[in-house]
């Protein structure tokens, strides 16, 4: 859901990217056709043997529009559909960190406050103490709780998405079912001392916003955040619930030099850790109207975006349920732009949707869950695109 991703470093060479220098507008000479745009150049020389496909939608001013390359199914060699749906993993606690913050600034909640005063006896056992960890460092992953997946079942196949340590299903698990796997573990370090990404601290707020509204998770967000911005293509699964709805792409992971198709997959389980299904053109209008203060009042978006270092990504702060990205713009370089959104890896996907206070906006999705050494210059070419 997105943890591997950083630990893997993966997006950590985005700071030593260099800018596509692909041609744009038209060629001197009527005989040659024009030159792609510099993030269609991009996503063309992103995809290939272990890249089938990719997208990206770019929001601004004077509305969308939509770039692609490669294959969103294989089988068909159909590229991605405007429209098409995709699993957006971890990029689903942006949408689940806004919820939390409009009921703080509802007074619902004090972010400061321990999670054991709205959740008690929830986090105990094992040395782990809900009085000492507080909501502000769930949402930043400072808490120093276990991961419910240590061995990250987001990145296996469905076939091997088996048991938990208690026999039960991962497709089974309800949220208070994955924080109990975690306190059945002691935590990594003191609450407070440093950021280590988990995905149990989301479990846990999803447990809390339920606490603090009487609904679902899935509820509030629909509510709170997409009937508020008609945002239509963007859903939790419901348990049970494997496919997409269509248009949606395929997603792949690459074994023994072959794609294998991971489409069908259970992964309400996820919850707020990482299971909405979404658009690219979802997801820029998300984070559009998040960064330009129209999910939040000034002082909750300014609370989200107090950051702390992710020390194996040195160009990427963390801060509440919302990612610093640096990039250097700019023909030489030098350039060097702030992007706000989140990064979600699960399997067959990875997506990246980026922001500028500004409101525009842009995500990225390619439909496997490993991106290459090509990916870094694609993502600064199409977050460049709306510096």
């Amino acid at each position: 859901m997105g943890a591997s991703i950083f630990r893997r470093g993966g997006y950590g060479l985005v700071a030593a990217a260099v800018l596509v220098t692909a041609g744009c507008g038209g060629s001197t000479a009527s005989s040659r056709p024009a030159a792609p745009d510099p993030v269609t150049a991009a996503l063309t020389a992103l995809v290939g043997p272990d890249i089938p496909g990719a997208q990206a939608v770019l929001h601004g001013p004077d509305g969308q529009r939509t770039a692609t390359a490669g294959a969103a199914d294989l089988a068909t060699g159909a590229p991605y559909d405007e429209h098409a749906h995709f699993r957006i993993g971890s990029v689903t606690k942006s949408f689940v960190a806004t919820v939390v913050l409009q009921l703080a600034a509802e007074g619902a909640v004090d972010p400061e406050a321990p999670i054991a005063r709205y959740l008690p006896e929830v986090v105990a056992g094992n040395g782990n103490d809900g009085t000492r960890i507080t909501v502000h460092q769930l949402l930043q992953h400072t808490s120093g709780l276990a991961d419910f997946a240590p061995e990250d079942p987001s990145h296996k196949l469905p076939q091997q998405l088996d048991q938990t340590g208690d026999g039960k299903a991962y497709r089974d698990l309800t949220a208070a079912d994955v924080v109990g796997i975690a306190m059945s573990m002691p935590p990594q370090f003191e609450p407070g001392a440093r950021f280590e990404y988990t995905n149990t601290n989301y479990a846990l707020l999803e447990l809390l916003i339920e606490h603090l509204t009487g609904h679902p998770l899935a509820t509030e967000i629909g509510s709170r955040i997409l009937d508020h911005l008609g945002l239509h293509d963007t859903y939790f699964p419901a348990a049970g619930d494997t496919g997409m709805r269509a248009p949606y792409a395929h997603g792949y992971r690459s074994v023994d030099g072959r794609q294998v198709d991971v489409t069908e997959m259970e992964v309400a389980w996820a919850g707020a850790a990482g299971a909405i299904v979404s658009t690219g053109a979802d997801l820029t209008r998300f984070f559009a109207a998040l960064l330009s203060g129209k999910l939040l009042p000034a002082a909750q978006l300014a609370q989200m975006q107090q950051t702390m270092p992710m020390p194996s990504s040195p160009d990427m702060d963390y801060g509440l349920g919302l990612i610093r990205f640096r990039m250097a713009c700019g023909a030489d370089g030098k350039d060097i732009k702030d992007f706000w959104g989140h990064a979600g890896g699960i399997p067959g996907f990875i997506t990246l949707a980026l922001a500028t206070p500004r409101g525009t906006a842009v995500s990225l999705s390619i439909n496997t869950e490993q991106a290459n050494d090509r990916f870094p210059a694609a993502l600064t070419t199409v977050a460049c695109a709306i510096a």
